[in-house]
C-alpha cells in the first residue's frame, strides 16, 4: 500500500498528467515514424526498445525477475502489448493521430461493457447513459453510412481499444488473484508481447527502415517514455486509484493528441467528427462522474 505522506497523495495525479502528455504526443510521433519504417517495424522496434528499458529498470531496482503468473502474463502480453500496438500502429497508416486517439481511448466504455461477461460486473443505471453517448459519438466519427471514408483505419483503431480493454480486465483479475510486482509484471508482458511483433516484422515484407538520427530520436522516445514508462505508469495507476479516477487520463490524452496533431501535422476535423468527439468526451466524463459519486457514497456507508 502506498504511504500516507503529503507527496504520496499527489503521486497518482502527477502520474496521470505525465501519462496524458506523453501518450498524447506519442500519436504524432508514431505517425512521423511511419515515414521512416513500415508499421510492423515501428511496432516491433518500439516494443523491443521498451522491453530492454524495462529489463534494465528491473535489474537496477534489484527486484527479482521471477515470472509469477506465466499463463496470465503471456495472455496480457499478447493482447495488451502485441495486439494493441500492432492495431494502433496500423490504424495510423491512413488515419490521423487525433481521430485515431479518440477511437482508441474509448477503452473505458469497452472495459465497462466487457466487464459484465468477463468479471460479472453489471452495467447499471446511469452507466448506460455514458455508454450511449460514447457509442453515438463513435457512429459520427466512423460514419458507416459514408462509403467514401476509409473504414479500415477506424476498424483497426476500435480493435486496438478492445485489446486494451481486455488487457485492463486481465490485469485487474490477476491483481485480485495474487500479489504481483507491477514493474516486473510490466516487463514480462512487454517481453511476451514483443516476441510476436518481432516475428511479424521479420516475416512480412515491408519498406526497409531508414535509420536516420531523427528516427533514432523518435524511436528512443517511443521506446523509453511511451512504452516502458507509460505502460508501467498505467499499471501502477490501476493498482492505486479507483477505475473512475484512472479514466481521467483517458480524457486528457486524446485532447493532447488532437491539439498536437492539429499544430504539428495540420490535421483537420469535419463538423460530424467534432460532434462525435464531444459526445465521446461527454460519455467518458459521465463515466468518471458516476464513478466518483459511487465512491463517495460507498465512503459514507
Amino acid at each position: 500500500m502506498p504511504s500516507s505522506s503529503p507527496l504520496s497523495r499527489f503521486l497518482p495525479a502527477i502520474a496521470l498528467i505525465v501519462l496524458s502528455c506523453t501518450w498524447g504526443y506519442t500519436w504524432v510521433l508514431i505517425k512521423q515514424a511511419l515515414t521512416y519504417a513500415s508499421p510492423f517495424a515501428v511496432a516491433a522496434q518500439r516494443c523491443v526498445g521498451g522491453t530492454l528499458a524495462l529489463i534494465l529498470a528491473v535489474r537496477l531496482s534489484g527486484k527479482s525477475m521471477r515470472l509469477a503468473a506465466p499463463g496470465a502474463t503471456v495472455l496480457i502480453g499478447l493482447v495488451q502489448v502485441a495486439g494493441f500496438t500492432l492495431l494502433q500502429t496500423s490504424a495510423l497508416v491512413e488515419g490521423g493521430p487525433g481521430k485515431t486517439a479518440v477511437l482508441i481511448f474509448t477503452m473505458p466504455i469497452w472495459t465497462l461493457l466487457l466487464g459484465w461477461p468477463l468479471l460479472g460486473e453489471r452495467v447499471r443505471g446511469k452507466q448506460w447513459l455514458a455508454a450511449a453517448s460514447t457509442l453515438g459519438g463513435l457512429m459520427l466519427i466512423i460514419e458507416p453510412w459514408n462509403m467514401h471514408t476509409s473504414l479500415l483505419s477506424k476498424a483497426l483503431g476500435l480493435g486496438a481499444a478492445l485489446c486494451w480493454a481486455v488487457g485492463t480486465i486481465l490485469i485487474k483479475r490477476l491483481r485480485q488473484a495474487r500479489p504481483v510486482d507491477l514493474l516486473v509484471l510490466t516487463m514480462w508482458q512487454m517481453i511476451f508481447g514483443s516476441i510476436p511483433l518481432a516475428i511479424i516484422a521479420a516475416v512480412l515484407p515491408g519498406e526497409p527502415t531508414h535509420w536516420t538520427m531523427d528516427y533514432v530520436l523518435i524511436l528512443t522516445f517511443l521506446s523509453v517514455a511511451s512504452v516502458a514508462l507509460c505502460w508501467w505508469l498505467w499499471v501502477w495507476i490501476l493498482d492505486r486509484v479507483p477505475a473512475w479516477e484512472a479514466s481521467l487520463s483517458v480524457l486528457g490524452t486524446p485532447v493532447v493528441a488532437i491539439l498536437s496533431s492539429r499544430l504539428t501535422l495540420g490535421e483537420a476535423f469535419a463538423a460530424s467528427e467534432v460532434a462525435g468527439i464531444v459526445l465521446i468526451g461527454g460519455g467518458l466524463a459521465l463515466l468518471s462522474l458516476f464513478g466518483w459519486l459511487a465512491s463517495r457514497q460507498a465512503a459514507r456507508t
